[in-house]
């Protein structure tokens, strides 16, 4: 006890906060230090964080593994552990719980918290996210995702994933493998980029800070090099209802009749349908135990001279789609890529009429990620305006898909877009659709991008026909910055 004390005494726990709090420094101090005599946790502060346990009283063996850490935010900043953990203490026993610490003693809105299992973890999401934790205060509570994985861009294309592998060894440590995809238009060739896995957050951490100046160069290119952000995590019970399965690195030219044919090969008539998009598909089966032993039976096959890797396809929640893809939550293997395609099945839902966007471009670092600022302040007389051209501003200026597309257009030194407007009746109502042009590409594999969902308003038709584009055009044409293709990765 005067060891827990003597730390906390060290580390000048604050109880003013700046705020005029009721609860004085002395208060505060005396309610952590009873926490710690009733539960037998210590607790430490440092590097502007509060640990309580880490491990707790009789932990043995190794820490738990990764998905069993949950992020709170909009935390009130008079609020401490001895409040915070009974709250938390009823999804189950906490590993470890960290309070994000300010000099003055206050807490800085967010902390993580470790439980011992996965599903004490998603318990916690389930009963306390948007948890009133005091009169009109809701806290906010997900996954906390413990990144190992980097991005590295500019790769030479003819780089295969032993060079990169081995490179990456030589200029960082802790590298563990090296995720590179080969090219949708000739496989003997990289996407000129690749993700790096490290073997620990801390490990990929170094190697980002070392990389990322900017002036580090492999094999005489200066790569770019950022976080490489993991796609939503699916519950052990949503997987086991899965019946579709995830097809990459498929031919271009290979058709969606091929592939069924393929598929059912294992099992005549087991397949119920094919969706293909570039290279790669979603093959829908009647029965998820067909699904299941196709998938190890198909694994590694090949089609068309192609070597086929195929895994359960995610599922992915139907709210917020456009904006979670640019958030980099949903890949390729989620079959939400596309959010007019209409799905049967309870697990695959998608949005049933075009979204009303805006599309958010941050990055989440919160249980709700924080949206673009859209309100307007005062035009005070006199105020100084300079000129400036919209090709100059960031991607996180742009709300819209419909900007976006024309953005990277300019960014990329091609012609705009070129929007082709067609309509058609159904039940009386005319219905709109954009075909999307780009001059640029016009003559490659695809000459004109169209989405096959009809919209009853022009801006609704012109915005989906532009997230389409942007989904499906080819990373061969560097279409997208690197905030967005760093974010379309597949496990």
């Amino acid at each position: 006890m005067e060891e827990r004390s003597a730390t906390m005494n060290e580390e000048s726990i604050d109880g003013t906060n700046g705020c005029n709090k009721v609860r004085t420094g002395t208060q505060n101090e005396a309610a952590l230090l009873a926490l710690m005599e009733k539960t037998g946790y210590n607790m430490v502060q440092e590097n502007g964080q509060r640990k309580f346990g880490g491990p707790p009283p009789g932990w043995e063996g190794p820490p738990p593994p990764r998905g069993c850490e949950v992020f709170v935010g909009k935390i009130p900043r008079d609020m401490y552990e001895d409040e915070l953990v009974p709250v938390f203490e009823r999804a189950g026993k906490i590993y470890e719980f960290r309070l994000m610490m300010e000099f003055s003693g206050e807490n800085r809105g967010y902390a993580f918290v470790m439980y011992t299992t996965k599903e004490e973890a998603q318990l916690a999401i389930r009963i306390l996210n948007n948890y009133e934790i005091r009169p009109g205060r809701f806290i906010g509570v997900c996954v906390s995702l413990d990144n190992c994985r980097l991005f590295i861009g500019a790769i030479p294309k003819e780089k295969k994933k032993e060079e990169i592998l081995d490179e990456m060894k030589k200029v960082t440590e802790g590298v563990v493998d090296v995720i590179v995809y080969p090219s949708a238009t000739d496989k003997t060739k990289n996407r000129g980029f690749a993700f790096v896995e490290y073997e620990s957050h801390r490990a990929a951490a170094m190697a980002r800070r070392k990389l990322i100046p900017g002036t580090f160069q492999l094999w005489g290119h200066t790569i770019q090099v950022d976080w490489a952000d993991p796609e939503k995590e699916v519950d052990e019970e949503t997987m086991q209802r899965v019946k579709v399965l995830y097809v990459r690195n498929l031919m271009i030219s290979t058709t969606e009749e091929t592939i069924k044919a393929e598929f059912n090969k294992f099992k005549p008539g087991a397949v119920e349908r094919v969706k293909k998009l570039r290279d790669y598909a979603f093959v829908h089966f009647f029965n998820r135990e067909d699904a299941v032993a196709a998938m190890s039976v198909m694994n590694g096959k090949c089609i068309d001279g192609a070597s086929i890797e195929v895994t359960l396809a995610k599922p992915v929640n139907k709210e917020n789609t456009w904006r979670q893809h640019l958030n980099g939550q949903i890949s390729p293997n989620s079959e939400n890529l596309i959010v007019f395609a209409n799905k049967e099945e309870n697990h695959l839902k998608t949005v049933g009429k075009p979204p009303t966007l805006p599309a958010r471009l941050n990055g989440q670092h919160s249980p709700s990620p924080p949206e673009i600022e859209r309100c307007t302040y005062p035009f005070f007389p006199g105020t100084k305006l300079t000129p400036i051209s919209m090709y100059s501003l960031k991607s996180n200026h742009f709300s819209s898909a419909v900007m976006h597309l024309d953005y990277y257009c300019n960014k990329n030194n091609w012609p705009p877009p070129e929007y082709y407007l067609y309509s058609t009746s159904q039940d009386g109502k005319v219905l709109l659709v954009y075909k999307i042009v780009i001059p640029a590409i016009a003559n490659g594999s695809q000459s004109y991008f169209m989405p096959d969902k009809l919209c009853t308003t022009l801006e609704d038709a012109k915005e989906l026909a532009a997230q389409f584009t942007l989904l499906h055009l080819d990373r061969e044409h560097n279409l997208f910055s690197l905030d967005l293709c760093r974010r379309i990765w597949r496990k």
